[in-house]
């Protein structure tokens, strides 16, 4: 049987800004009203990123827009969340990040198993030549689909 996953949101902006690898999974730690916030499709990416602080993993900048049916108990939208991660792999991107150039950013947010997870990748930001290319190639292939449907 295969997983279920049912993406929430991607991050095409950081698809386009920067080169992508090392793809992780990670949990987030999440309230009430958030989980069901994110249900909705309520939450954002952009501009987000990941802060290692104390061999702990934080994203940063994730909007999650409050709960519509939620009252004066509902969650902050943009506050920082701990990311549910292995010192293993916290101590790896901490060793990476250490080096020119790269960061973490988040591309996508899902459910699996009825939990939320979030896909972070380790990223290195592109020139302004590369995004160029990455137009070009884009354009390239979207005008081979429109000249296969004809």
């Amino acid at each position: 049987m295969a997983e279920e996953i049912k993406v929430i949101t991607s991050n095409r902006k950081a698809h386009f800004e920067y080169f992508l690898s090392d793809f992780l999974e990670a949990g987030i730690e999440l309230v009430g009203t958030e989980i069901k916030s994110i249900r909705f499709h309520g939450c954002s990416l952009d501009d987000s990123y990941i802060l290692i602080r104390n061999d702990e993993a934080y994203i940063i900048g994730m909007n999650i827009a409050p709960f519509f049916n939620g009252n004066i108990f509902n969650h902050e939208p943009l506050r920082t969340r701990k990311l549910l991660l292995h010192k293993k792999e916290i101590r790896k991107l901490k060793q990476k990040i250490q080096e020119k150039g790269f960061t973490i950013v988040c591309t996508k947010v899902y459910l699996k198993k009825g939990r939320v997870k979030l896909e972070i990748a380790l990223a290195k930001g592109k020139k302004l030549y590369d995004k160029r290319e990455s137009i070009k190639e884009r354009d390239l292939k979207m005008e081979a689909r429109k000249a296969e449907k004809y």
